[in-house]
């Protein structure tokens, strides 16, 4: 008897294991319960960009809240890094060759995920797309923020801080990222429609991480820096998390915060404190936890036989010094992920 129970735990904890993802990147398995999903129930595959940036872990925290509504089971695996091309498209095809039953993804590349989603769908596992696009039509819902009109929310508000004239930056994220290039197109839209401010850099990349941000933006302000130590331009535009922590970084340490005018993209705590320090004067902020709740109740919804929207706008916001304490606000700044992810 005792031997008998000793097999059924080693087996049991053998098949949790392996659906947390065992050793791998990212997070296990999160939702209506842990392990292995329990019989009949539904279970999704949620893969981010990354894993590290605030943003993921509020999309991931939509993703348990929704899961939890309607009884799936969510599992949560993506790269660390977001340029990491090779090892989303393994999650993905992983995924398939699992069997779960829907896949949620957040494409950090258009084109390179294009034949593992192709892949899913083949194989009966539908997909739905959250925050970048993704070339082709191979997915049943995109679900994201209009990343167009963010971009030129922010160019607007830049253009408003600066009287309508100066000199501006743009330092671009990563590549072959759909959402961060409809935000700089945006954002370049509006410069145009501002004809007294010259747009003097938008060619520069970030990269996927802070400190790869860090130095390029240091090496772009260096060439507007003046004899005396200002720098010669006058506003900055950033497009996501990384690529705005890193400029503010690059701003406070060289004494220049809050004497040029900074708009960024996204929030977490170190940008929320930079704009009520008064160095960054707006943040277009994004809905990242609703996001990911839309996404998983998307995809359960188009598995249980409901018809689903083509696309799916998640909301876009401005927020500035003057407007953070709003209640509203507040709650797309810091949202309450321990309430989801605990445990």
């Amino acid at each position: 008897m005792k031997r008998t129970r000793r097999v059924v735990m080693v087996a049991a904890l053998a098949l949790s294991f392996a659906c947390s993802g065992g050793s791998g990147g990212g997070s296990g398995t999160s939702g209506a319960a842990s392990g292995a999903p329990a019989s009949g129930t539904l279970s999704i595959a949620v893969i981010p960009k990354g894993t590290s940036h605030v943003f993921w872990q509020s999309i991931h925290a939509g993703a348990v809240k929704a899961a939890r509504e309607v009884g799936a089971e969510v599992i949560w695996r993506g790269p660390l890094r977001e340029d990491d091309r090779d090892s989303q498209v393994s999650e993905v095809e992983g995924f398939v060759s699992r069997g779960v039953s829907g896949i949620v993804l957040a494409p950090l590349d258009d084109s390179a995920l294009v034949g593992p989603v192709t892949s899913a769908t083949r194989n009966k596992i539908p997909v739905v797309i959250i925050d970048s696009g993704l070339k082709g039509g191979e997915y049943v819902s995109f679900v994201a923020t209009d990343n167009g009109k963010g971009g030129r929310l922010g160019g607007e508000h830049l253009a408003k801080v600066l009287g309508g004239k100066g000199k501006v930056v743009l330092l671009r994220y990563a590549e072959g990222s759909a959402s961060t290039n409809e935000r700089e197109d945006g954002f370049l839209e509006a410069m145009k429609a501002s004809p007294g401010i010259q747009v003097v850099s938008s060619n520069q990349y970030g990269g996927a991480d802070v400190e790869s941000a860090y130095k390029k933006s240091e090496t772009l302000l260096s060439n507007y820096k003046k004899p005396d130590g200002s720098l010669s331009i006058d506003g900055i535009f950033t497009p996501n998390e990384s690529t705005a922590f890193a400029m503010l970084r690059v701003l406070q340490d060289n004494g220049w915060a809050g004497k040029v005018r900074f708009v960024g993209f996204d929030a977490s705590d170190n940008l929320v404190k930079g704009l009520r320090a008064g160095h960054i004067d707006a943040l277009v902020v994004q809905d990242p936890v609703r996001m990911g709740y839309l996404g998983v109740k998307t995809i359960v919804s188009h598995l249980k036989g409901q018809p689903v929207e083509r696309r799916i706008d998640t909301g876009v916001h401005v927020v500035t010094p003057s407007t953070m304490d709003q209640p509203d606000v507040k709650e797309l700044l810091q949202p309450d992920l321990a309430k989801w992810l605990k445990g």
